[in-house]
């Protein structure tokens, strides 16, 4: 399947829970940590700190920053569009899995969602470590074939009339979600606009609210 999108108007939930997928695999990874850590073959505060560098440092902090930015300053968001990659990269965010990207936005008429089909492709320099619910298969293959139904599952209910399109990464192209600023944020600075972005936003599994800044996920 090419980088492309699709529109959808179904709207069908089958009550799939994609945080539980992986519970057996999650637990198969931690006693095989359990064992190599024994044998004395990885060291477990090593593999904390670099767990705790993608999730806190390097994303998705990284991809919110380029958000807010985008939304507060219209030369960085017209350069986000032409060229995505130098845009983030002038940020200082580039690296593993963020060598070509291409930002997509969300607008009143058109709501935009992530996926990789083919295997579990993300920008890690931007978003950190991906969540477990985007490398499942039920996910990989609803988000196309049914995308308003799985947006319903994470508790995003969109219009009829929104059109929903979606892209599927590749090991050559990965996406970013600039979604909609939020209303009544004109006068915050950009360091708390970028608290109102959330991982899920810039995947396009939710949106950006101005409330969501209180409770960051």
């Amino acid at each position: 399947m090419s980088a492309d999108h699709h529109h959808h108007d179904h709207d069908h939930n089958h009550g799939h829970h994609h945080d539980n997928r992986y519970t057996d695999m999650q637990a198969r990874v931690r006693a095989l940590e359990t064992v190599l850590t024994e044998k004395g073959l990885i060291d477990p505060a090593a593999i904390d700190a670099i767990v705790e560098t993608y999730e806190t440092k390097i994303g998705p902090r990284n991809g919110a920053h380029v958000v807010a930015k985008a939304w507060s300053d219209p030369d960085f968001s017209g350069w986000l569009k032409r060229d995505a990659t130098a845009a983030i990269a002038s940020l200082g965010y580039a690296g593993r899995q963020g060598e070509h990207m291409r930002a997509v936005f969300n607008t009143p008429d058109t709501h935009n969602l992530v996926v990789c089909t083919l295997c579990s492709c993300y920008p890690w320099s931007v978003l950190g470590l991906p969540p477990v619910w985007y490398k499942a298969p039920a996910y990989r293959s609803r988000a196309v074939i049914d995308p308003r139904g799985v947006l319903a599952e994470f508790g995003l209910t969109l219009p009829e009339t929104k059109k929903i399109r979606v892209w599927d990464s590749t090991a050559e192209l990965r996406y970013l979600v600039i979604p909609e600023r939020p209303e009544g944020t004109e006068g915050m600075s950009e360091d708390e606009l970028a608290k109102l972005v959330s991982r899920d936003a810039m995947i396009g599994t939710a949106i950006a609210r101005a409330e969501s800044g209180k409770k960051r996920p």
